[in-house]
């Protein structure tokens, strides 16, 4: 996450916001990612494996990161990242769609699919 975590996460309010049919189509540019449900909402999984969902709420979308990345997600982006209880023992964090840059999503989504994916699949991707 190396690139995100110098990505200037306070954007104006007019590039701000992203729907999740844009998160889909960003997803879906990456190998293996399909969609389909988790808990009941519409979720993204790559090979069987979840790395998306959206929240309840229809709002956030609930993430995979690193314990390490969430925590610097938590402290520099307050107002774009948050967790609830039910996810802090695990390496996922939520974030508030209407408020996230979409280039600075992009990058979040790549690295949940780089966790998520199989290392097969990283691996052919890399050497691209």
């Amino acid at each position: 996450m190396a690139k995100a975590k110098r990505h200037n996460t306070r954007k104006t309010k007019a590039k701000q916001g992203v729907s999740y049919a844009r998160v889909q189509e960003i997803a879906r540019e990456l190998p293996g990612v399909e969609d389909s449900t988790s808990y009941g909402t519409p979720a993204l999984k790559v090979r069987g494996t979840l790395l998306a969902r959206l929240k309840e709420d229809g709002e956030t979308l609930v993430l995979k990161t690193t314990f390490t990345d969430r925590d610097l997600l938590l402290g520099g982006a307050p107002d774009i990242f948050y967790l609830t209880d039910h996810y802090l023992k695990c390496p996922w964090i939520l974030v508030r769609l209407s408020q996230i840059d979409e280039s600075f999503l992009r990058e979040l989504i790549a690295e949940a699919w780089r966790l998520s994916a199989p290392a097969r699949l990283v691996n052919e991707r890399e050497k691209c």
